[in-house]
Protein backbone atom coordinates (compact mmCIF):
# COMPACT_ATOMS: atom_id res chain seq x y z
CA UNK A 1 0.00 0.00 0.00
CA UNK A 2 1.21 3.46 -1.11
CA UNK A 3 0.93 6.81 -0.49
CA UNK A 4 -1.04 8.45 -3.36
CA UNK A 5 2.16 10.97 -3.51
CA UNK A 6 5.78 10.31 -3.62
CA UNK A 7 8.17 12.50 -0.89
CA UNK A 8 9.80 15.01 -2.44
CA UNK A 9 13.62 14.18 -3.89
CA UNK A 10 14.67 17.27 -1.66
CA UNK A 11 13.87 17.90 1.72
CA UNK A 12 14.71 20.58 3.53
CA UNK A 13 17.66 20.52 6.31
CA UNK A 14 15.19 21.87 8.68
CA UNK A 15 12.76 19.37 7.78
CA UNK A 16 15.22 16.59 7.99
CA UNK A 17 15.85 17.51 11.73
CA UNK A 18 12.18 17.25 12.09
CA UNK A 19 11.64 13.65 10.36
CA UNK A 20 15.18 12.62 12.44
CA UNK A 21 13.51 13.46 15.54
CA UNK A 22 10.13 11.54 14.47
CA UNK A 23 12.41 8.54 13.75
CA UNK A 24 14.16 8.88 17.35
CA UNK A 25 10.71 8.85 19.09
CA UNK A 26 9.17 6.07 17.49
CA UNK A 27 11.66 4.21 16.03
CA UNK A 28 10.20 3.93 12.46
CA UNK A 29 11.04 6.09 9.08
CA UNK A 30 7.46 7.85 9.19
CA UNK A 31 5.83 8.71 6.04
CA UNK A 32 4.28 11.63 6.83
CA UNK A 33 6.54 14.21 7.64
CA UNK A 34 8.70 13.02 4.65
CA UNK A 35 4.85 14.14 2.09
CA UNK A 36 4.26 17.22 4.42
CA UNK A 37 7.74 18.47 2.92
CA UNK A 38 5.97 19.38 -0.03
CA UNK A 39 4.44 22.44 1.43
CA UNK A 40 7.11 23.00 4.48
CA UNK A 41 4.24 25.21 6.22
CA UNK A 42 2.28 22.63 6.66
CA UNK A 43 5.36 19.98 7.68
CA UNK A 44 6.28 22.61 10.64
CA UNK A 45 2.53 23.82 11.56
CA UNK A 46 1.94 20.42 12.01
CA UNK A 47 5.03 19.46 14.08
CA UNK A 48 4.44 21.85 16.64
CA UNK A 49 0.92 21.13 16.89
CA UNK A 50 2.37 17.34 17.38
CA UNK A 51 4.54 18.34 20.19
CA UNK A 52 2.40 20.87 21.93
CA UNK A 53 -0.41 18.39 22.37
CA UNK A 54 -1.03 17.19 25.79
CA UNK A 55 0.19 13.64 26.38
CA UNK A 56 -0.38 13.75 30.15
CA UNK A 57 -1.65 15.95 32.77
CA UNK A 58 -1.98 16.26 36.66
CA UNK A 59 -5.49 15.56 36.26
CA UNK A 60 -5.90 13.71 32.90
CA UNK A 61 -3.23 11.03 33.18
CA UNK A 62 -1.82 9.37 30.11
CA UNK A 63 -4.38 6.29 29.97
CA UNK A 64 -7.00 8.75 29.72
CA UNK A 65 -5.60 10.89 26.91
CA UNK A 66 -4.38 7.47 25.09
CA UNK A 67 -8.39 6.20 25.73
CA UNK A 68 -9.43 9.26 24.21
CA UNK A 69 -6.71 8.93 20.99
CA UNK A 70 -7.92 5.32 20.36
CA UNK A 71 -11.95 6.38 20.61
CA UNK A 72 -10.71 9.33 18.17
CA UNK A 73 -8.72 6.92 15.66
CA UNK A 74 -11.95 4.44 15.51
CA UNK A 75 -14.83 6.93 15.03
CA UNK A 76 -12.91 8.56 11.89
CA UNK A 77 -11.41 5.25 10.51
CA UNK A 78 -7.88 6.12 10.03
CA UNK A 79 -5.46 3.32 9.23
CA UNK A 80 -2.65 5.24 10.26
CA UNK A 81 -4.02 7.16 13.08
CA UNK A 82 -5.39 3.55 14.94
CA UNK A 83 -1.95 1.65 13.82
CA UNK A 84 -0.21 4.85 15.58
CA UNK A 85 -2.27 5.16 18.83
CA UNK A 86 -2.94 0.99 19.27
CA UNK A 87 0.59 0.84 19.77
CA UNK A 88 1.36 0.09 23.21
CA UNK A 89 -2.16 0.20 24.03
CA UNK A 90 -1.42 -2.33 26.72
CA UNK A 91 1.46 -0.19 28.75
CA UNK A 92 -1.26 2.58 29.52
CA UNK A 93 -3.36 -0.21 31.64
CA UNK A 94 -5.47 -0.93 28.08
CA UNK A 95 -6.69 -4.29 28.51
CA UNK A 96 -7.81 -6.58 25.87
CA UNK A 97 -11.67 -6.18 26.87
CA UNK A 98 -10.88 -2.50 27.05
CA UNK A 99 -9.35 -2.33 23.02
CA UNK A 100 -12.12 -4.46 21.66
CA UNK A 101 -14.85 -1.79 23.09
CA UNK A 102 -12.51 1.21 21.86
CA UNK A 103 -12.48 -1.27 18.15
CA UNK A 104 -17.00 -1.52 18.77
CA UNK A 105 -16.44 -4.96 18.78
CA UNK A 106 -18.71 -4.66 22.13
CA UNK A 107 -20.26 -1.73 24.23
CA UNK A 108 -18.40 0.64 26.13
CA UNK A 109 -21.08 0.73 28.37
CA UNK A 110 -20.47 -3.17 29.18
CA UNK A 111 -16.49 -2.85 30.06
CA UNK A 112 -16.85 -2.46 33.53
CA UNK A 113 -13.22 -1.36 33.96
CA UNK A 114 -13.79 2.11 32.16
CA UNK A 115 -14.22 4.92 35.35
CA UNK A 116 -17.50 7.34 34.79
CA UNK A 117 -14.89 10.04 33.21
CA UNK A 118 -12.94 7.71 30.84
CA UNK A 119 -16.89 6.50 29.68
CA UNK A 120 -17.33 10.45 29.45
CA UNK A 121 -13.99 11.52 27.66
CA UNK A 122 -14.30 9.13 25.44
CA UNK A 123 -18.26 9.94 24.78
CA UNK A 124 -16.46 13.63 24.31
CA UNK A 125 -13.75 11.83 21.41
CA UNK A 126 -16.83 10.42 19.91
CA UNK A 127 -18.94 13.27 19.48
CA UNK A 128 -16.21 15.83 18.01
CA UNK A 129 -15.41 13.05 15.66
CA UNK A 130 -19.21 13.02 14.39
CA UNK A 131 -20.26 15.32 11.68
CA UNK A 132 -22.00 17.62 11.84
CA UNK A 133 -20.69 18.23 15.35
CA UNK A 134 -23.98 17.74 17.86
CA UNK A 135 -23.60 18.05 21.69
CA UNK A 136 -26.76 17.04 23.60
CA UNK A 137 -26.98 19.04 26.55
CA UNK A 138 -27.06 16.29 28.86
CA UNK A 139 -24.33 14.98 27.69
CA UNK A 140 -22.52 18.83 28.24
CA UNK A 141 -24.07 18.66 31.66
CA UNK A 142 -22.17 15.41 32.76
CA UNK A 143 -19.13 16.71 30.72
CA UNK A 144 -19.05 19.50 33.05
CA UNK A 145 -19.81 18.08 35.99
CA UNK A 146 -16.76 15.77 35.61
CA UNK A 147 -14.11 17.11 33.87
CA UNK A 148 -12.90 21.41 34.80
CA UNK A 149 -12.97 23.77 31.72
CA UNK A 150 -8.73 23.08 31.66
CA UNK A 151 -9.54 19.56 31.07
CA UNK A 152 -12.44 19.92 28.88
CA UNK A 153 -10.28 21.98 26.65
CA UNK A 154 -7.18 19.33 26.91
CA UNK A 155 -9.86 16.65 25.90
CA UNK A 156 -11.35 18.17 22.98
CA UNK A 157 -7.70 18.85 21.90
CA UNK A 158 -6.74 15.82 22.06
CA UNK A 159 -9.63 14.61 19.65
CA UNK A 160 -9.12 17.11 17.37
CA UNK A 161 -5.42 17.12 16.70
CA UNK A 162 -6.33 13.06 16.19
CA UNK A 163 -8.97 14.57 13.52
CA UNK A 164 -6.91 16.23 12.12
CA UNK A 165 -4.22 13.95 12.00
CA UNK A 166 -6.74 11.20 10.62
CA UNK A 167 -8.04 13.66 7.83
CA UNK A 168 -4.98 14.97 6.19
CA UNK A 169 -2.91 11.73 6.44
CA UNK A 170 -5.79 9.88 4.64
CA UNK A 171 -6.19 12.93 2.12
CA UNK A 172 -2.36 12.10 1.44
CA UNK A 173 -3.30 7.97 1.19
CA UNK A 174 -0.82 7.65 4.57
CA UNK A 175 -1.09 3.69 4.49
CA UNK A 176 -0.17 2.56 8.70
CA UNK A 177 3.21 2.20 9.66
CA UNK A 178 3.34 -0.98 11.28
CA UNK A 179 3.41 -0.18 14.70
CA UNK A 180 -0.27 -2.00 15.35
CA UNK A 181 1.49 -5.66 13.83
CA UNK A 182 0.89 -7.09 17.32
CA UNK A 183 -2.75 -6.03 17.79
CA UNK A 184 -5.99 -7.63 16.49
CA UNK A 185 -7.01 -4.17 14.31
CA UNK A 186 -10.58 -3.66 13.34
CA UNK A 187 -11.79 -0.83 11.15
CA UNK A 188 -15.52 0.42 12.11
Amino acid sequence: MKAFIEPPKSIPFYLRIGIWLSKKATGRDLLPGKLLAWYPKTAISSGIMEALVAHKDKNLNKRILKLVRLRTSFAVACPFCIDMNSYDYDQFGITPEEFSALQGRIAIAAVPTFSPRERIAMEYAFLISQSPLLFPQTFVDQLKANFTEREIVILAGTAAQVNYWARLLQALGVPPAGFSDHCEIKLR
